[in-house]
């Protein structure tokens, strides 16, 4: 095996522990605080917070699309920083701020005057249309932002820097809510605003955080004018794979609700309750995830396949940990679940898909860590595929339940597990035993 110079070759547990708890902070900065306006807004009466929740569903919708920024910059980032080839990483990376700026731009341009229609959409009406354009229209002037922000966070992790995206989220966040509270209530000479206050709140700390991240980025990696038109069409090409990719997923798991709430209401209240939950747990896999494209990334770009190796090994081992450990804290939680967040209607169909759901949790966990895995070998047509493979079995077996009429909310949930267990199944066998053009089929005599 080869031994180039990096932490993890002498601490592996250490070091992966090291990197993913401060991305699991920055992760959930963002939930919390989005809690905490929507406590904000929920306090003006039904109004405001149904615009608030249509206008935070298509903007957060519209962003996702753009997520590519940032995994791909991440991953091409963590491989030139393994071949020691800094000033090429900063000219890809001063590509990769001027596509974002571009992008946002486009996304004021486009849907700023369209705000209204968007709205309409998703079924907004009346007082509620009128108050989610508004904020549409506000938080649209922080896309740019957003999409920056996307590229420097990519770019740190990219370096294996974790801690400064934890330390701008935090102060993002805690911005928001202080700007939140003057703006939304208004304070002094401040009038209050409701809605509109807190997208200007959001807008204005999005700002400042994209300004924090270029400034610190620039620390590390140079700007360069010295990019490449080639790059810009690679980067267009991961954001193709994934924009399908993310598609289908937005597309199963919305059938997933069609099914539940064609059900019946109780089901469709309950179903709601299990899929926020496990969005939560997600952001944990979701934090080794993000690390292991890194590390991964770092020795690809060393041409080390036996430490990339190492780093799938030693990742999966508290990957699936957390996930038999997250198995376990959802069931013995579900008492408390059930009294703070299940109507008592519902939860007699609760219980069994929850019990579903919990023992479906290290599937999960395998599932995000080759996500992560193949993030950072750049194989991102390879997941975009696996992704169209498993979403088809899935939306077949939710198509059959529809057929049949006679479907549960625990067989829904099962269809759920057995989509992640595909994915988990492909994600693997690109790993071991290496099917396709992988880039883990040994290469080295003395691989691990």
């Amino acid at each position: 095996m080869n031994s180039p110079t990096h932490p993890f070759t002498i601490r592996p547990h250490r070091t992966l522990l090291g990197l993913s708890i401060p991305v699991l902070l920055s992760l959930t900065a963002e939930p919390i605080t989005a809690l905490v306006d929507t406590a904000f807004i929920s306090s003006l009466g039904v109004v405001p917070l149904a615009a608030l929740g249509v206008g935070t569903t298509a903007l957060s919708s519209l962003f996702w699309m753009f997520n590519f920024l940032g995994i791909g910059i991440q991953t091409e980032v963590a491989q030139i920083y393994g071949k020691g080839k800094k000033e090429d990483a900063g000219k890809i990376l001063s590509l990769a701020l001027l596509l974002a700026a571009g992008f946002g731009i486009l996304l004021i341009l486009v849907f700023g005057p369209t705000a209204n229609w968007l709205a309409g959409l998703l079924g907004a009406s009346g007082g509620v249309q009128l108050k989610a354009v508004q904020y549409m229209q506000i938080r649209l002037f922080g896309a740019p932002a957003v999409l920056l922000t996307l590229v420097t966070f990519g770019a740190f992790r990219g370096l294996q820097d974790m801690r400064t995206p934890l330390w701008i989220a935090l102060g993002v966040n805690l911005l928001n809510l202080v700007l939140d509270w003057l703006l939304i209530f208004g304070r002094g000479p401040i009038p209050a605003m409701g809605v509109e206050g807190s997208a200007l709140a959001s807008t204005a700390s999005q700002w400042l955080g994209a300004l924090a991240g270029i400034i610190l980025v620039k620390k590390k990696l140079s700007l360069s004018r010295g990019f490449v038109l080639r790059d810009a069409v690679k980067l267009l090409q991961v954001g193709g794979d994934l924009f399908i990719r993310t598609g289908m997923v937005n597309l199963f798991l919305a059938y997933t609700t069609r099914a539940a709430n064609g059900i019946s209401p109780d089901a469709g209240a309950a179903h709601q309750v299990i899929r926020q939950m496990w969005v939560f747990t997600a952001l944990a896999l979701d934090a080794y995830a993000s690390t292991v494209q890194s590390l991964v990334g770092y020795f690809i770009g060393q041409n080390s396949i036996s430490w990339a190796r190492q780093v799938v090994r030693v990742a999966m081992s508290w990957n699936l940990g957390t996930g038999f450990l997250l198995g376990g804290l959802m069931w013995w939680s579900r008492g408390t679940v059930i009294q703070f967040l299940v109507p008592a209607a519902s939860i007699s169909v609760f219980l069994p898909a929850w019990a579903v759901s919990s023992v479906s949790q290290p599937l999960n966990s395998l599932a995000f860590l080759t996500d992560g895995v193949h993030w950072g070998t750049g194989d991102y047509r390879y997941l975009r595929n696996a992704m169209l493979i498993a979403s088809a079995v899935g939306i077949s077996g939710l198509w059959l339940l529809d057929m049949r009429g006679d479907g549960s909310l625990s067989w829904i949930w099962v269809l759920i597990g057995i989509w992640i267990a595909f994915r988990a199944l492909f994600g693997m066998l690109r790993i071991w035993p290496g099917i396709g053009k992988s880039v883990f089929v040994d290469r080295d005599p003395t691989a691990i």
